[in-house]
């Protein structure tokens, strides 16, 4: 500036334009201030005026020297603390700054340009900040895994025994035959360990303990996930529906040899036609009186059952899921166990098997089409937990209503939507410890003259891999309150329960999905290498967002459950309902809607746990209160309830959407509360800020719109994300080998060194 009384302001003008962008409302604020500083005089304050002109922006060689000008002038930078702090460096001996100190002050505060991250725009000479970076555990690692691992460690490092075996190597054969073979040893293996068993009663030879089998499926999934779903079919969907269905007979004439795999099965819901929409299913079980046996049939080549796990090879029975009809009676879907072929192999006569052949992923799976010519099956292969018919061929069932029967026989499997999630969490951490640790070594340009510099130094890569890692932990703390909530679950929580796994499911799914694709990218073109392993991951998990329910089903699924229990709590959204829901909102709106609030910037704000429940709170309920009053509108003004959903269905997937980000939140805040180890909670209430505030930015338009934060805010937190970035990454490296991922299961060439 040529001014060099005015020189003291170069660090405020070249902040705000060193972005590219000065808001109006950023230009509005620098000028109320510039008007306001009685020690300037007019023409001096129209100089300082011209330099925040929005449509007469400084060129680049301008900001360059204004930057050059800054550094020259700073010696001792260690005393640098603020923006403040450089002016008064700055300054010239005819302007006395201490006379504007508090105006300066609060004027950082109203552009969100506090904090060590504005400060580093000063800081690159005498040794590079980004060069200097590296990584430096600041946190004891096995205390971070025994914080992950919980009371199930034992079971975890047992099955991270098994499978760095020698005979756990990877299949690298393309032949789906041989590999689909591996994966069978594989399982007999886990059989023969009773680890498939697990959650089998021990009195039919099982383990007894299904937090141990969610365990297992999870640890499992850091080695070749068609493994985890061959596992899964078998001993999840195939036994756990003959034990959550069935009855004692039925216990006693399978589960142990489903637990042994004697008896490979099959679990066969989805059919061409109907995935989804189980109630729609086409197969029929017809009763028939003189004999007391079932006819199981497929109607038409749509209704024949598909994509099923097991089928093409080795399953030699299967839970079918078809309508029982009694007398051309309709009684709903019923469960029926059904053999497919005999102990040799061979199809049985009826039967009709197809190969699903080579797919996307998992193609260690034995995926197959199953269609039923008039096979005829024994009246008590019919899973009765839910359902019977008598000896007078009677309909009978201890739940009288269709629906709730219905439901319940569904609910019962939620366990599926447990396990993929954390499967899912398992593929979300083996991709970023592959891509973290590659980055931490992997270099790339540097500053002039000195070396080059790990990539994971460099703001951008911290800001596509750390919030995602941010977000694998708070997953990580919310299915374990998942999985509780469902081990010690009563009726009345069902409905609530089977929402949450629904939403999880979606929840964590979906975040893996954009996880690896993030991973792939940032390890660059060794990414791309299927000996790094990432693709395997990429493709085995992209149908997770498919089977156990499609994730955009299931989440309108979620948003019907929390509309339900808006009503309980607001009645009908009557008149009455919405005065006390306008009253609640008031409180909130008073308390963290003031002008105070929306614009607060500093750290201790942003940084505040109670500050990010609130936002989070905040938005799921406004967003339910407004998807509700939307629903009732459009019935009261004559729309069926069917066409009433269909039109907001973009807006139930918001409502969901909220409801699982505060329950993520939520959880991770509540499991940093009981660490005990301050180094462990210190790292951990890291990545919680960061989850907070990423998923913040990630809704900013919503909170802008909404009014809960002015645009001051929404900037000042995006800053704030970029530095808690630069904060952990000295961690990341130990946070993603806190996850104790066995060696031979990452077994990918660019961290093998590591």
């Amino acid at each position: 500036m040529k001014n060099t009384k005015l020189q003291a302001f170069t660090p405020l003008f070249y902040l705000v334009w060193s972005d590219d962008l000065l808001t109006q409302k950023e230009f509005t604020t620098l000028k109320d201030f510039i008007n306001s500083l009685n020690v300037l005089s007019e023409e001096e304050k129209e100089y300082l005026l011209s330099k925040v002109d929005i449509s007469n922006p400084p060129s680049r060689n301008e900001l360059t020297q204004w930057k050059l000008d800054i550094e020259k002038s700073i010696q001792d930078k260690s005393s640098i603390k603020s923006i403040f702090d450089i002016a008064k460096a700055l300054s010239d001996q005819d302007l006395d700054l201490t006379l504007i100190e508090p105006d300066f002050k609060k004027l950082e505060n109203d552009l969100g340009i506090l904090g060590e991250e504005a400060l580093q725009n000063f800081k690159t000479k005498a040794g590079s900040f980004t060069a200097d970076s590296h990584t430096n555990a600041s946190f004891d690692i096995q205390k971070i895994t025994q914080i992950l691992d919980g009371k199930e460690a034992a079971i975890i490092k047992r099955v991270k025994s098994v499978i760095s075996r020698p005979e756990f190597a990877y299949e690298t054969s393309t032949d789906i035959n041989v590999f689909r073979q591996t994966v069978y040893k594989w399982c007999k293996i886990l059989a023969d360990e009773n680890l498939g068993s697990m959650a089998y009663p021990k009195e039919y030879g099982g383990g007894g303990n299904v937090e141990d089998y969610f365990a297992i499926m999870e640890t499992l999934s850091y080695h070749d996930l068609s493994l985890v779903i061959k596992f899964g079919v078998q001993f999840g969907l195939w036994g756990m529906s003959v034990q959550s269905l069935g009855t004692e007979k039925h216990y006693a004439k399978y589960l142990k040899d489903i637990g042994s795999l004697k008896l490979p099965g099959c679990f066969a819901m989805t059919e061409t036609h109907h995935g989804s929409n189980v109630k729609g299913l086409e197969t029929r079980a017809t009763y028939n009186h003189n004999n007391q046996t079932f006819t199981i049939h497929t109607p038409n080549k749509n209704a024949q059952k598909e994509y099923i796990g097991n089928a093409a090879v080795h399953g030699q029975m299967a839970t079918v899921f078809a309508k029982l009809i009694i007398d051309d009676h309709d009684y709903g879907v019923n469960a029926f166990v059904v053999p497919l072929r005999d102990p040799n192999g061979n199809v049985l006569n009826g039967v009709t098997i197809g190969d699903c052949g080579h797919k996307m992923g998992l193609n260690g799976v034995d995926n197959g089409t199953i269609s039923f010519d008039n096979v005829v099956i024994p009246k008590e292969n019919m899973l009765d937990r839910f359902a019977s018919v008598n000896d007078k061929g009677e309909f009978e069932s201890p739940i009288p209503s269709d629906n709730r029967r219905f439901f319940t026989m569904l609910g019962t499997l939620v366990g599926g939507r447990i396990g993929i999630p954390r499967s899912a969490l398992a593929a979300a951490k083996s991709g970023l410890t592959i891509a973290i640790r590659y980055s931490d070594q992997r270099r790339q340009f540097g500053p002039e003259g000195g070396s080059e510099v790990p990539i994971l130094n460099y703001r951008m890569h911290q800001r596509r891999l750390l919030p995602h890692l941010a977000k694998t932990y708070a997953v990580h703390f919310a299915l374990q309150y998942l999985t509780s909530r469902f081990l010690n679950r009563t009726e009345t929580e069902m409905q609530e329960i089977e929402a949450l796994a629904a939403g999880m499911k979606s929840y964590s799914t979906w975040s893996t999905r954009d996880i690896l694709q993030e991973c792939r990218e940032a390890c660059g073109g060794k990414g791309y290498l299927s000996e790094n392993r990432i693709d395997a991951l990429k493709n085995d998990t992209e149908i997770y967002t498919t089977f156990e329910g499609d994730n955009t089903v299931l989440m309108q699924l979620v948003a019907k459950n929390r509309l339900a229990e808006f009503r309980k709590t607001f009645g009908e959204m009557g008149s009455l309902g919405i005065i006390n829901y306008v009253y609640e909102n008031a409180k909130t709106a008073i308390a963290e809607k003031n002008p105070i609030a929306t614009r607060r910037t500093d750290d201790e704000h942003l940084l505040d746990g109670e500050f990010h429940l609130q936002a989070f709170v905040h938005r799921e309920k406004t967003i339910l209160a407004s998807a509700a009053r939307r629903i009732k509108k459009l019935i009261d003004g004559g729309l069926e309830p069917y066409d009433a959903f269909n039109v907001v269905q973009h807006q139930m997937i918001d409502v969901a959407q909220a409801y699982l980000e505060r329950i993520v939140l939520e959880k991770f805040q509540l499991a940093i509360k009981a660490v005990e180890d301050e180094s462990s909670k210190a790292i951990l209430t890291k990545l919680n800020q960061l989850y907070a505030l990423s998923q913040i930015e990630k809704n900013k338009a919503w909170y802008l719109e909404d009014g809960y934060m002015e645009a001051v805010k929404t900037k000042a937190v995006r800053k704030i994300v970029n530095q808690l970035c630069w904060d952990i990454r000295p961690d990341a490296v130990a946070l993603v080998n806190a996850f104790d991922i066995p060696e031979s299961c990452l077994f990918a060439p660019i961290v093998a060194h590591i």
